[in-house]
């Protein structure tokens, strides 16, 4: 039974692992992020990935990404009535403001890797950028915190940090989908950016067994993919959403 979902899975990836499976017909966030193949512009794209797929990818080509270069004043006035479903203006503005003074500082890869490399642990590296963003540029609201996520200190019952495990994702690992960025983070140490098909389609398919949706459930299913491929778990992630946004299960 395992061997036969191992052979499906990998016939779905290398399927998916194509130039065309992310284009205009088939969105997908990480085509605007792959225009511009910049990690902070990245990043902005994957905190803003939730919702419908044509509404995330809309707003996202609405913002001026050369405003990361640009004064807050300049910032505040660009984006003075841009929003998007949780995030008001106020969050939108924030969020620029915090990375222009990260990257005039050091980099997002930088600071991952100072929180990840001590224990080869992308929730510390995460952790790391989330407070840095933080300190930056102090600012809170409910459409903020969703935004950007709390520090992160336990898995159950804790959000599974969907939207920063994809970014990894996209950072760390290179093929016709994810970009890699970024070296010296092994794809190996990677979570599964767990969201509500892979959840499901997984349930579905005996990968997993938990049933709540936490960060607990996002590393129990990569360690079960870790049977499958040891080195590169996260290769299967893009296929088993595939599987379930498009309701081939």
């Amino acid at each position: 039974m395992e061997e036969n979902i191992k052979k499906r899975l990998d016939l779905e990836v290398e399927k998916r692992n194509r130039s065309d499976e992310v284009s205009e017909e088939k969105l997908d966030p990480i085509l605007v992020a792959k225009r511009h193949k910049d990690s902070t512009i990245s990043l902005i794209c994957a905190l803003f990935a939730y919702g419908n797929v044509k509404q995330i990818v809309k707003f996202l080509d609405s913002l001026d990404f050369e405003l990361l270069k640009k004064s807050d004043d300049e910032i505040r006035e660009v984006l003075g009535k841009h929003y998007y479903r949780f995030q008001k203006s106020e969050d939108v503005i924030a969020l620029f403001i915090a990375l222009k003074r990260l990257n005039q500082k050091s980099s997002l890869e930088d600071i991952f890797k100072n929180g990840y490399i001590k224990d080869r642990d992308v929730i510390a590296g995460i952790n790391a950028i989330i407070k840095e963003i933080q300190s930056l540029y102090p600012h809170t609201s409910q459409g903020y915190n969703f935004l950007i996520s709390k520090v992160t200190t336990k898995t159950k019952g804790a959000g599974a940090l969907k939207r920063w495990m994809m970014y990894l994702r996209w950072m760390v690992r290179k093929d016709y989908i994810d970009m890699g960025l970024w070296s010296g983070v092994d794809k190996a140490d990677l979570i599964m950016p767990l969201d509500t098909h892979t959840f499901n389609v997984s349930k579905r398919l005996g990968l997993l067994e938990r049933k709540t949706y936490d960060l607990q459930s996002a590393i129990e299913l990569t360690e079960k993919l870790k049977s499958f491929d040891k080195s590169d778990p996260l290769k299967y992630d893009f296929a088993l959403y595939r599987l379930g946004q498009e309701k081939i299960l």
